[in-house]
Formats: C-alpha cells, structure tokens, sequence
C-alpha cells in the first residue's frame, strides 16, 4: 500500500490512466469488430467504409500509448488484406 502523499498521487493517477487507456483499447477493438463483422456479411463497400473509419483509431492508440506502432500496422495490413480478397 501507498505510504508517502507522493506514492498514493501516482497511485491515483495511475487509475485514472488505466481507466483512460481501458477505454480507449475498447473503442479501438470495437471499430477492429466493426471491419471484421462487415467482411463476414460479405458486403464490401460497408468493409471498405469501416476499415477507413477504423485506420485512423488504430493509429490514435498508437500515439497514446495504448498499442505498439508494428502492431496497430499489422492489424491495418490484415484487415487491409481481407477487404481487398472480398473483391476477388
């Protein structure tokens, strides 16, 4: 347990940021789940349309913290990849 007035501050804060980047890996996964849901209806332009709206949450986790650059790019590529199949 926190004992100095500076262990408990950074222990509030660190709540605060868990509750923060708990919410936003959410909001992410649920725009990922979106793509992933439009691939399996088969509808295309309504993939294409979630994948565009998914792109620039996945890069905003990036630069909050939240996912690793390499990774967020990989989902985006196989994502990317599943919308282009859908065409073929």
């Amino acid at each position: 347990m926190a004992n100095t007035p500076q262990s408990k501050k950074r222990a509030r804060q660190s709540e605060k940021r868990a509750a923060v980047n708990k919410s936003r890996r959410s909001r992410i996964r649920t725009y990922i789940r979106k793509v992933e849901e439009a691939i399996a209806s088969g509808d295309q332009t309504a993939a294409q349309d979630a994948l565009k709206a998914a792109q620039p949450e996945l890069m905003r986790g990036v630069t909050k913290g939240i996912f690793h650059k390499n990774t967020a790019s990989r989902k985006m590529s196989r994502l990317a990849a599943r919308v282009k199949a859908m065409a073929a």
